[in-house]
């Protein structure tokens, strides 16, 4: 495995390797790897010859007192796992190389944006659509698999590429849990014992809702209350939000007539944590 930390040096391979007609599928990540990324990087085997993991902790992305300072960061570790997984290259930029002095341009994605995490973290998306832009640019990548535990980050990306015909296909990949039911989340080394219980509150949650739809219940707001209910049982838990919205335009749903994201999002202690299911329609 290669370790590449230039962007022309990134950019030069990707161009040797389409010329040698190598299919390349990109998995773009924050680093401090979990199973739920390692997942990731085997799905991309199956779309590509050469698997670039792109390891960046993105300060476009994070808003003021978020945690970009103490986001976590272990690269050594995640190079030795990126490797046991078959990965090419690993993409490790630093901030300068990426952002350098004077940069100035953004791509910013609009309605899909506002609702969920973007009404409460309104930097964040354009951060995360420019850098993924950059990915795309740098890396070149016939393939690009993201988790769906970000589903809204998912449905940003997919529209980015559809209205700047991006020549990408990008591939959404089911949550990874943990045995209890947590989504995997780098995050999640921020929970203490406790904290850690009160969060299985969420896939909990999303559970009984499951339930409720298949036992005929298709009326958003008791659907909705039963899910607060669940996570307001827990003390150390406070809810941002939870929603049902449209999977593929994000509006907002108030009766279960087909498939129907159900979107969650609380703060455990200070970790911010989120959680989704799509619901049977």
């Amino acid at each position: 495995m290669r370790i590449i930390e230039r962007v022309t040096e990134m950019q030069q391979q990707a161009e040797s390797w389409r010329r040698e007609g190598r299919r390349i599928a990109l998995v773009p990540t924050m680093g401090y790897l979990h199973e739920g990324h390692l997942t990731l990087m085997r799905e991309a085997r199956n779309h590509g010859d050469e698997i670039v993991v792109s390891i960046f902790v993105n300060p476009t992305q994070f808003g003021p007192g978020e945690d970009f300072e103490r986001y976590p960061r272990d690269m050594a570790r995640d190079e030795l796992l990126a490797g046991e997984v078959g990965v090419t290259v690993v993409f490790a930029p630093s901030v300068r190389e990426m952002y350098p002095d004077g940069y100035q341009t953004f791509v910013e994605v609009m309605e899909v944006t506002r609702p969920l995490c973007g009404r409460s973290r309104p930097v964040h998306f354009r951060g995360v659509t420019t850098v993924v832009a950059k990915l795309f640019n740098i890396v070149k990548p016939d393939a690009a698999v993201f988790g769906e535990k970000d589903f809204q980050q998912l449905t940003v990306i997919r529209r980015m590429v559809d209205d700047l015909n991006m020549d990408v296909q990008i591939i959404g990949h089911p949550i990874v849990r943990e045995e209890d039911g947590l989504a995997m989340s780098s995050r999640n080394a921020y929970l203490t014992g406790s904290q850690r219980g009160a969060a299985l509150s969420l896939s909990r949650a999303l559970g009984e809702a499951e339930r409720m739809v298949h036992g005929g219940e298709r009326r958003g707001a008791v659907i909705l209350d039963a899910v607060r209910s669940q996570l307001g049982s827990e003390g150390e838990l406070r809810i941002d939000y939870a929603e049902l919205r449209d999977p593929d335009t994000l509006e907002n749903v108030t009766e279960i007539r087909g498939p129907t994201l159900l979107a969650l999002a609380a703060f455990v202690g200070q970790t911010r944590l989120i959680d989704n299911r799509v619901l049977p329609g």
